[in-house]
């Protein structure tokens, strides 16, 4: 790894520990490429290299993962969509969907007592929402193997 992709990656991480802590907060991508020390379109081409998810999609990701704390807690759909920074009930429902599977409502119904017995950083890192890649770029990809 070269000095300046060092240095872009140390840049990177501060965006990223920028995105994880202040996640509630209205953040967009010129924000954070300026805390990378970058070009908007440069800091979004590098984060998308380096993490594998848009700086959007990763903020998104991360306020899905502690609604979804919230939501577990008995907090009300619209309240943990508040809470996380996002100000559209419907769209956060879209997005919260999308990445877990099911509707925010249906996912607070469920017990989940398997979560409440783990402790806290076991219990972060096993209901991380993990965003899949749409078909369409898993069949560009599965095109480009063959």
């Amino acid at each position: 790894m070269t000095p300046q992709e060092l240095k872009d990656l140390a840049h990177l991480r501060r965006a990223r520990d920028l995105i994880d802590r202040e996640y509630a907060e209205p953040l967009d991508v010129p924000t954070m490429a300026q805390k990378a020390l970058m070009s908007t379109a440069h800091f979004s081409r590098r984060f998308r290299a380096t993490y594998g998810e848009t700086p959007y999609s990763y903020l998104m990701t991360r306020r899905i993962e502690r609604a979804m704390a919230l939501l577990r807690a008995g907090m009300s759909v619209t309240d943990a969509c508040m809470a996380v920074g996002c100000t559209s009930v419907g769209s956060f429902s879209s997005r919260f969907t999308e990445i877990v599977g099911q509707t925010p409502s249906a996912y607070r119904s469920h017990e989940h007592p398997a979560v409440k017995a783990m402790p806290t950083c076991m219990a972060k890192s096993h209901t991380r929402p993990v965003r899949k890649a749409s078909s369409r770029i898993e069949e560009a990809a599965m095109e480009a193997a063959t």
